[in-house]
């Protein structure tokens, strides 16, 4: 609950309770929180119990902490009957990518070896990234369609 204060906020947290509510009052205003805090934690854990008696047999394996999507996920990555660790150390990302980028430069070797062949401006089917893109003239506008408007 208290994972994240250091000592140092706990010795500022305890001398300014000391400066707030005096040594006299300090141990029952103690009191006062830690039974607070115990029936609003028995609160909670009666509330669970009824949610879980209200969803039947079925889900009495049902962990309020799964509704947390993080927690989640985490159960789920660790479940071995997935797959998903054999899918995660199956796929290198390293290696799709050089072949991703030997395929594109084989391409671009290709392109440039065969640029002589073929009609003028087309390549096969293959865009050439280097040429500018031909501009319409201003007299060629697109279709108009008067239902998309």
């Amino acid at each position: 609950m208290f994972n994240d204060i250091g000592p140092l906020e706990l010795v500022t947290l305890i001398v300014l309770a000391v400066l707030v509510f005096g040594p006299d009052k300090l141990p029952k205003v103690i009191q006062d929180v830690t039974r607070t805090i115990r029936k609003i934690r028995e609160f909670s854990e009666s509330a669970k119990n009824d949610i879980r008696e209200e969803l039947g047999p079925e889900f009495k394996d049902f962990e309020f902490e799964d509704l947390n999507p993080k927690a989640y996920l985490r159960k789920q990555l660790d479940n071995e009957d997935l797959g998903l660790k054999e899918i995660r150390n199956g796929f290198d990302l390293k290696k799709e990518m050089a072949e991703v980028t030997d395929a594109v430069h084989s391409r671009d070797s290709d392109s440039s070896s065969g640029s002589s062949a073929g009609a003028a401006g087309s390549s096969g089917g293959r865009i050439d990234m280097t040429k500018k893109p031909q501009t319409p003239a201003p007299d060629d506008r697109p279709p108009f369609d008067a239902d998309a408007t």
